[in-house]
């Protein structure tokens, strides 16, 4: 267990790079041959990074990036998190914590997001349409706006300086990322290639990482059957599990291990004869079917 534990700088930091290099050479070839094709793809390809941000932020939340804390949480927040709307992890890593004392259980907060399941077939392509519409995302933006600017009859300009102080510096790392579409002749890009994938794609397989990490779990008080582990094959990794997410189960047994270290966590259980007792699924279209049997 010791080996799985041991943070390499050089490893979080190379995941870092990944990610951002994997969304600005999409960028690139966007903007030199742009077409529905290329469009469509980096649609996909952009949200699963964004989900990846998310990942690694998630990694940040445990001190799994950086052994200098102050470094971990900098990073997280500058780097992963405002690109987008996020700010500083503290609040995130309070609230998951939770879900690692409670899991699956009545004090759990994301047990909302996992004892709806199973649900029909019906239900689910539902809640595909929602996110691939930009209905989920409307909603999450719009409680997120009114919780930081509230919602009191007060001055318009309160609410917009608690705003600007939230989202001011997400909205000047955004205006760079508009000034470089815009020097390519293709200012528009930064909508369909950053704004679209965070309102759609992003939300899918968000929802898609939940259902697979405790839906439709066999047994809420086994530590091997109350958490997923799913093996993604290299198409599911780009698209929808990036960075190891996929090995929920072996994050949940050891939450001290950085996610570059799952993998191997997970070879080694296999090996000593704890596959049949592990909740394991063959693939994400395997994990679909197996919550969308209600």
């Amino acid at each position: 267990m010791k080996d799985f534990r041991v943070l390499s700088a050089w490893r979080s930091t190379w995941l870092i790079v990944h990610c951002w290099a994997s969304i600005l050479l999409i960028w690139v070839v966007c903007s030199i041959w742009t077409n529905p094709l290329t469009i469509g793809l980096g649609i996909i390809l952009i949200g699963a990074r964004q989900l990846g941000l998310e990942i690694l932020n998630h990694d940040a939340a445990h001190f799994l990036l950086y052994k200098n804390r102050k470094l971990n949480d900098w990073v997280c927040e500058w780097i992963l998190n405002r690109p987008l709307l996020g700010a500083s992890v503290v609040p995130y890593r309070r609230y998951h914590l939770e879900h690692h004392r409670y899991t699956q259980q009545e004090n759990d907060p994301d047990l909302p997001l996992s004892a709806p399941f199973p649900v029909s077939r019906e239900s689910f392509w539902r809640k595909v349409i929602r996110d691939l519409s930009g209905q989920t995302a409307y909603k999450q933006r719009k409680a997120l706006f009114n919780r930081v600017m509230g919602q009191d009859a007060g001055r318009i300009r309160t609410r917009v300086e608690r705003g600007l102080r939230r989202f001011g510096p997400n909205l000047l790392i955004n205006l760079v990322f508009i000034a470089g579409f815009t020097l390519t002749g293709h200012w528009y890009l930064y909508l369909l290639l950053w704004v679209l994938p965070s309102l759609t794609w992003y939300q899918l397989i968000t929802r898609l990482r939940n259902i697979g990490e405790h839906g439709a779990v066999p047994d809420n008080d086994d530590r091997l059957r109350n958490t997923r582990t799913i093996h993604a094959n290299l198409l599911e990794r780009m698209i929808l599990a990036p960075y190891f997410v996929n090995y929920h189960l072996e994050h949940h047994l050891q939450v001290s291990c950085p996610c570059y270290t799952l993998k191997r966590m997970h070879a080694v259980l296999i090996k000593k004869g704890y596959g049949p007792q592990m909740e394991l699924k063959p693939g994400y279209l395997s994990m679909m079917r197996h919550a969308t049997s209600g």
